[in-house]
C-alpha cells in the first residue's frame, strides 16, 4: 500500500506554521504518497483547504483517526496535548509510524518516553547535521534566517530614530549604530538587513572564521585578540569558559555603550545561551536604544531578558520574543516544508518509505528508532 501521509493542524498556542504546503503536497503526490491535511492546517499560513484539495490532499475533519492511521506525519512544533483531540498527539501514533518534526529532546523527555513505547522512528529536525550535502534540509538555519531579518525590522520600528545617513534641510541625522553578537545565519541575515537599511554596523562573534562574511556583508568584525576559539562542530559556537566570557565582555561592553541597537543571537545546542549583555552594560546604554535578544527560549544572552516580553529597563527597551519566524508564517512554512521534502523525500519511492540507516543524514537526524533511542545526548539524559 502507498504511504499514508498525514499533516495535522498545529496546536502549540501562537503556532502559525505548517509542515507541508500545496507545492510539496504535489511532490509527496508525485512520489507516490498518499497525502491527507487536516481542515485548517495551512489557516496560519494564508494557505486554504481548497488550495490543499487542489494540489491532490483530501481534506480530514477527523484528526484523531488521520493520526492512528499515519504511515508518516508531518509537524513543525513538537508533539503535544491537544484540546481539541482530547489526548497527547504522540499518543495517537501507531506502532512504526514515522514522524517528522522538531522535538527538542532535552526539553521533551516524556514525549521521547512515549515515542520509544509506540515504536516511533522520529526524525528530529533540529539534529539534521550541518554539513553542506543538508543545507536543504536544515530547518533551524531556514527559520533563524527570518529571526535575524525580523529581529532588525523590530528595532527598527521601536528605535526612536532614523536607521540611515540623511542629509536634510534640518541638518544631517547620523546612522543609527548596530551591534551584532552572533555571525550564525541569524546574525549574518541581521547583518544583511540593517545595512540594508543604512545602519553602522558592528560584529562580536568567537569564531574568527566567519571575519570575512561580517565583511563581505559591509559590516566591522570586532576583533578579540589573543583569545581562543570558540569554533565548535558544525558551525556552532562551543560553550566556552567564565574567563573568555569576561574578556569578550569587556571588548564588546564599549561598542554596546555606543550603539543605538543590540542584536544577540549566541546559542549553543543543548546549553543554556551564553551571557554577553550584563545589567551594567545595559545600565550604559542610550536612553530609548533597543536590545532584541534571538536567544531568549535557550535562557537569553542579555541578562534582562524576559521571555516572549518587551520589557524596558535602565531606559532600555529589551525584546526576547521566540517565535519571530511565525511571524512571517508564509515564508517560514514554505521553507520549513522545502527543509521536509528534501530530509524525506529521498526514501520515498513509488508509494513505499524506507529509511537509509546508512545514510549520514538520516542517522544524524534519527532520534529514536524501533523503540530505541539513536541520539546519544538523549539516551543519556534518559540514563541520568
Amino acid at each position: 500500500m502507498a504511504c499514508y501521509l498525514f499533516v495535522p493542524k498545529e496546536c502549540a498556542p501562537g503556532e502559525k506554521r505548517v509542515a507541508a504546503t500545496p507545492e510539496t503536497v504535489k511532490r509527496f503526490i508525485k512520489a507516490g504518497a498518499t497525502v491527507s491535511v487536516e481542515a485548517g492546517a495551512g489557516a496560519g499560513s494564508h494557505v486554504s483547504d481548497t488550495e490543499y484539495a487542489d494540489a491532490g490532499a483530501s481534506i480530514a475533519t477527523d484528526a484523531k483517526a488521520e493520526w492512528a492511521k499515519a504511515d508518516l506525519v508531518l509537524k513543525v512544533s513538537p508533539p503535544q496535548q491537544s484540546a481539541a483531540l482530547g489526548a497527547n498527539e504522540a499518543s495517537l501514533l501507531k506502532q512504526g509510524a514515522v514522524l517528522i518534526c522538531h522535538v527538542w529532546a532535552h526539553k521533551n523527555l516524556p514525549l521521547v518516553k512515549e515515542l520509544i513505547a509506540r515504536k516511533v522512528d522520529c526524525l528530529a529536525m533540529e539534529l539534521v547535521p550541518r554539513i553542506s550535502r543538508a543545507q536543504t534540509m536544515d530547518s533551524l538555519s531556514s527559520q533563524a534566517n527570518i529571526a535575524g531579518y525580523k529581529a532588525v525590522l523590530l528595532a527598527a520600528t521601536h528605535l526612536p530614530k532614523y536607521f540611515p545617513l540623511l542629509m536634510t534641510a534640518a541638518g544631517t541625522i547620523q546612522p543609527a549604530r548596530v551591534v551584532i553578537m552572533g555571525a550564525g545565519v541569524a546574525g549574518l541575515q541581521a547583518i544583511a538587513t540593517a545595512r540594508r537599511l543604512g545602519a553602522i554596523v558592528e560584529v562580536s562573534d568567537v569564531r574568527p572564521a566567519v571575519k570575512e562574511q561580517v565583511e563581505s556583508l559591509g559590516a566591522k568584525f570586532i576583533d578579540l585578540p589573543e583569545l581562543e576559539s570558540g569554533e565548535g562542530q558544525g558551525g556552532y559556537a562551543k560553550e566556552l569558559t567564565p574567563e573568555f566570557l569576561a574578556k569578550q565582555q569587556a571588548i564588546v561592553a564599549q561598542r554596546v555603550k555606543a550603539a543605538d541597537v543590540v542584536i544577540t543571537t549566541a546559542q549553543v545546542p543543548g546549553r543554556p545561551a551564553p551571557r554577553l549583555v550584563t545589567e551594567e552594560m545595559v545600565k550604559g546604554m542610550r536612553q530609548g536604544s533597543v536590545i532584541v535578544d534571538l536567544a531568549a527560549d535557550s535562557g537569553g544572552n542579555c541578562e534582562l531578558t524576559e521571555l516572549g516580553k518587551l520589557v524596558v529597563k535602565h531606559g532600555v527597551q529589551i525584546m526576547g520574543y521566540s517565535d519571530l519566524p511565525n511571524s512571517m508564517s508564509v515564508d517560514a512554512s514554505a521553507m520549513y516544508a522545502r527543509n521536509v521534502i528534501a530530509l524525506i523525500g529521498p526514501f520515498l519511492k513509488d508509494g513505499t518509505l524506507a529509511l537509509d540507516l546508512a545514510d549520514d543524514v538520516i542517522t544524524g537526524a534519527l532520534l529514536t528508532h524501533q523503540g530505541e533511542v539513536r541520539h546519544a545526548p538523549t539516551k543519556a539524559a534518559l540514563a541520568g
